[in-house]
């Protein structure tokens, strides 16, 4: 049985080549019968995209300060607290605390698989409700519990809680996953445990047009607030090298190009297959099961780990889970 991933493999002698590290490097000619720029770097893309360049040291102001909290009944931009189980990458089936932040530089329109499944963090940013004292008080009240999924929205955005949870961690022996797409990088005073990484690539794109959660209309703006901070590879490439481990989480919405774009930054940044973690794209209970299959076979095929989106398959589109 063909599906949509096999028709990566089609691949003439001339569409490729083989880097001395083994790696499969997609040649001039492989991107121009793909017809457009995935603006992820390549080495012989044809349509004259420019890299950010390298950083001359580790100190250039993409660094943020590292500050501390200083009040501990302030109330911060965390919109969601709760205890549950973590269902995706690779501490999946970790008993968890889930430190959800609101605000995110992305506005991810994923077509089919529909808006962000955090969009009340993203696009239509809800107000943090909850204060540091009520995380402490969280695991006061779960001393089994020893991981803390800091998730958005975009954490990096607020490096202050950041780096107060780490000190958290630090004294309690928590280990401490962060979800993030990459857009900022993050001095923290004690390394993270575990950096999710899921870069936001072109089938992120908000499209034209479209209505909102909340009966908005995708605009210029929109799009263009999203492609602003979509792939900073700078900022990533600090994230993986200044914390203590990581792994790599993206989204597979089913297509060719989306896989090719997956394997393409993959490669770019070095990342092994088995710290990649592929995560069948959709925003509900019937989009996932739907995409199952095709990561599956995709996974076993090309391997790369699978992770499923359990969360979603046990509670649907129910918040706080």
């Amino acid at each position: 049985m063909e599906n949509d991933f096999s028709k990566v493999n089609k691949l003439s002698d001339d569409d490729f080549y083989f880097s001395e590290e083994g790696y499969r490097v997609f040649t001039e000619k492989y991107h121009l019968k793909r017809g457009y720029c995935c603006k992820n770097g390549c080495k012989h893309c044809p349509y004259n995209f420019k890299k950010n360049p390298k950083p001359k040291n580790i100190k250039q102001k993409i660094v943020m300060a590292i500050k501390r909290i200083e009040d501990y009944d302030k109330v911060l931009p965390i919109l969601e607290l709760y205890r549950c189980v973590q269902s995706e990458g690779s501490r999946f089936g970790r008993p968890t605390i889930a430190v959800r932040t609101t605000g995110c530089t992305h506005r991810c329109y994923f077509g089919e698989g529909g808006w962000c499944d955090s969009w009340q963090t993203s696009i239509h940013p809800e107000k943090g409700g909850f204060t540091f004292n009520d995380v402490v008080k969280m695991y006061d009240e779960n001393p089994h519990i020893k991981e803390m999924m800091l998730t958005g929205g975009s954490p990096s955005m607020h490096p202050t809680i950041v780096n107060e949870l780490t000190h958290l961690a630090n004294e309690r022996g928590i280990l401490i996953t962060i979800e993030t797409e990459g857009s900022h990088f993050v001095e923290t005073d004690f390394p993270i445990g575990l950096i999710s990484l899921s870069p936001k690539f072109s089938n992120t794109v908000p499209v034209l047009g479209v209505v909102t959660p909340k009966g908005n209309i995708t605009d210029e703006k929109m799009i263009k607030q999203h492609n602003k901070f979509r792939l900073n590879k700078e900022a990533i490439s600090k994230t993986l090298a200044y914390h203590s481990d990581y792994h790599y989480k993206p989204v597979w919405d089913g297509t060719e190009d989306g896989l090719v774009e997956i394997e393409e930054f993959r490669v770019e940044m070095g990342i092994p297959k088995d710290k990649t973690f592929v995560m069948p794209g959709g925003d509900c209970r019937d989009e996932l099961i739907r995409m199952y299959p095709l990561v599956f076979e995709m996974c076993a095929e090309k391997g790369y780990n699978m992770t499923g989106r359990d969360h979603i398959i046990a509670y649907d589109r129910a918040r706080y889970v």
